[in-house]
């Protein structure tokens, strides 16, 4: 059985493809739905797949397939069309990764998103504090000042982090050996690496077999922040 709001989605968007040929937006969805944030419409969508009124289609980018509608609904839909020939595309515009993100209570915040870090060559990071992105509140704890980065580069792929994602960052000046973290070389050039502290040394390691470790005495790396979760556009 279906909950009130994934009902309303899922005759919305059903709707709205039928009009007009083309899918919804993520606002347009929290605006019909009445919703303050984007990441509710991340909850109702994966439990509309989990019900399977919904399926994401493996190969195309950004596009999902209506598989049927609710029962005192499914006659008619789509101007006489079966439901499961709907295909939307342009749903997933950032998608919360992993669970228990998507299990929250359907709550976000927004954090400053501070441009481009490169996890191939450092670059120089840009912050831009008139940029914002939405991230369920699940995904971060109680305590803590947060940031988001966008990936730029292929070298910490081994780590599940790829070219394009946008990495959630608590800000802290430590970090324990091992983590990833968003490190400043030399006051100028910013990367994301796992830091390993060797003797009176301090490691940068890709997670890519094509990239070299780095390595630097401790006066020359600072802690910018750690790791703590990933939003992944599809």
């Amino acid at each position: 059985m279906l909950t009130r709001k994934q009902r309303e989605l899922l005759l919305f968007i059903n709707e709205r493809l039928n009009d007009s040929g083309v899918s919804p937006s993520f606002d347009e969805m929290k605006e019909a739905l009445g919703l303050k944030s984007k990441s509710g419409i991340h909850r109702l969508i994966t439990g509309l797949e989990e019900r399977g009124f919904i399926r994401r289609l493996a190969h195309r980018a950004r596009a999902i397939e209506v598989l049927r509608l609710p029962e005192d609904r499914a006659q008619g839909a789509g101007r006489g069309q079966d439901a499961s020939s709907n295909v939307i595309t342009g749903v997933f515009d950032r998608e919360p990764q992993g669970i228990p993100a998507l299990m929250g209570d359907g709550s976000s915040q927004q954090l400053p998103l501070y441009g481009k870090i490169a996890a191939g060559t450092p670059i120089e990071a840009l912050r831009d504090d008139s940029n914002f992105v939405d991230v369920p509140s699940a995904m971060l704890s109680s305590r803590g000042d947060f940031y988001a980065l966008e990936v730029e580069g292929d070298s910490m792929v081994d780590a599940g982090i790829l070219d394009g994602d946008t990495v959630i960052i608590q800000r802290k000046d430590t970090a324990d050996n091992g983590a990833i973290v968003v490190a400043l070389v030399d006051d100028g050039e910013v990367t994301l690496k796992r830091i390993r502290r060797k003797g009176q040394s301090i490691a940068l390691e890709p997670a890519n077999k094509a990239y070299e470790t780095r390595i630097f005495p401790p006066d020359r790396v600072q802690v910018q922040g750690v790791l703590v979760g990933l939003l992944r556009q599809y």
